[in-house]
């Protein structure tokens, strides 16, 4: 289908303003030291349901539509924004990790994941969930929903603000931000799960799994927790062999100019292959980010420059901003729900990080500084939210609540941060500086060492 050029031009009116209010947000975000990501989000807030429409609401209507060319259109930008948001945060995955403190790392990451998901799965068990499903939610689904909600935590978002406070490169920045990564990887292989439920129970399933007539519930969870698994692997082991291969064959172009081009090659070739799968290809995107190799200094920077422009500049703040814009915190955001879900995220989060902690042998201070810095949900909880409402996983109340929860979460995260790191409870020195030198160069030196300078804001 063909869009008409007053379709084109309502669609170009919308990218505008949706952009527009969105890089407006961040940066009075940025100006008062919150995540930009939050401000994006306020955009689209102001755009949607829950301010211009319930001021203006057939001019709201007309103006960002839910159907139609536009809205199509609309959608596309969407989905290209989740791709590579979903992308920055494999790249910075693969920046993050590190062999610090393995004990810590392991007890953190075993009681921080297994025991909120679990308390998740429970509480999802044990409430009725009739009111939160989506078209295509299950209670089996919805009770993995329910655990990752309270599991997650955000690279991008608890990365940002370390780098902020100038405590990136610290032990404690870089015990986070393993777990965070570990944490993640494990969770993107549940969600494969969860959609993949959703497309038998939808009747939209696609790709291999629908072809081969699989309607049984053990064989596809079976199917969605081996392939994603294997799909991650072989991408890891040969994922940088495929990017110096295609960058040998690019027809016409140098080496040095084709390194953008071959991986957003990369990142569409995995999304198409996952899609080809029957999985969902936002697990191609983060695979693509893990598994995009390392080049030459000039080259890096220059890749990583134009694609983080591009991404964070554009799409990406688009998405946010169409986030916000999907929000109706007027009809659709159940107050009560909300507090006591959140309270319940927040200390299940809150206490098994911090018994991990304690028994791999952190002082309670430490302790405490790790379980509030592993609650930030930001992006990965805002993506969460995202794909399972676009599946039909969950409704529109509960997208709003797990929302709204992913930035207050972040939110809360930074204060305690800003708060440790001025009491003196978080140290900021590099873990290995081993001499002495002057200030300015060993600040400098803090700023670059596994630090987010030019990546990912959320």
């Amino acid at each position: 289908m063909s869009l008409k050029m007053a379709d084109v031009g309502h669609v170009l009116l919308a990218l505008c303003l949706l952009l527009t209010a969105a890089r407006a947000g961040g940066h009075l975000f940025k100006r008062l030291r919150q995540p930009t990501v939050v401000g994006e989000i306020a955009g689209g807030l102001v755009l949607g349901p829950t301010l211009l429409g319930l001021l203006l609401p057939d001019f709201q209507a007309w103006l960002l539509p839910r159907e139609g060319g536009a809205a199509s259109a609309l959608g596309i930008f969407y989905h290209l924004g989740l791709l590579l948001l979903v992308y920055q945060t494999g790249v910075g995955m693969r920046r993050h990790t590190t062999g610090v403190a393995r004990r810590t790392i392991s007890a953190i990451t075993v009681a921080g994941l297994v025991i909120p998901f679990a308390l998740g799965l429970l509480l999802a068990r044990q409430i009725g969930m009739d009111g939160l499903a989506g078209r295509a939610g299950t209670p089996d689904s919805l009770a993995l929903v329910f655990g990752m909600a309270v599991a997650v935590t955000s690279v991008p978002v608890i990365a940002r603000i370390m780098f902020d406070l100038d405590i990136m490169g610290t032990r404690f920045s870089k015990i986070v931000l393993t777990v965070a990564v570990i944490e993640d990887v494990v969770l993107y292989v549940v969600l494969a799960i969860v959609l993949g439920l959703s497309q038998q129970r939808g009747g939209e399933g696609y790709g291999l799994l629908a072809a081969s007539g699989i309607t049984s519930v053990p064989w596809t969870v079976a199917y969605f927790a081996v392939v994603p698994t294997l799909f991650l692997g072989i991408f890891l082991w040969r994922g940088p062999a495929l990017v110096r291969w295609l960058s040998r064959t690019a027809p016409g172009a140098a080496p040095r100019s084709s390194v953008l081009a071959d991986r957003l090659v990369l990142l569409f070739l995995l999304c198409a292959s996952c899609i080809g799968l029957g999985i969902d290809p936002i697990f191609g995107a983060l695979v693509a980010g893990l598994c995009s190799p390392e080049v030459t200094v000039d080259e890096k920077t220059k890749a990583s420059t134009e694609l983080h422009s591009l991404s964070m500049n554009f799409l990406v703040p688009v998405y946010f901003a169409i986030v916000g814009l999907r929000l109706d915190l007027v009809r659709q955001f159940d107050v009560l729900f909300f507090c006591w879900f959140a309270v319940f995220a927040f200390a299940a989060k809150f206490a098994s990080v911090w018994i991990g902690a304690r028994l791999a042998g952190e002082g309670p201070r430490s302790a405490v500084n790790l379980a509030v810095a592993m609650n930030a949900r930001g992006g990965p909880g805002i993506v969460l939210a995202s794909v399972t409402y676009e599946a039909g996983v969950i409704n529109e109340s509960f997208f709003v609540t797990l929302v709204v929860l992913s930035i207050l979460t972040s939110q809360v995260s930074g204060v305690w941060l800003s708060r440790a790191v001025s009491h003196g409870w978080i140290e900021p020195l590099p873990v290995l500086a081993s001499a002495p030198e002057p200030a300015a160069p060993a600040r400098r030196a803090r700023l670059g060492t596994g630090g987010l300078k030019g990546g990912n804001p959320r």
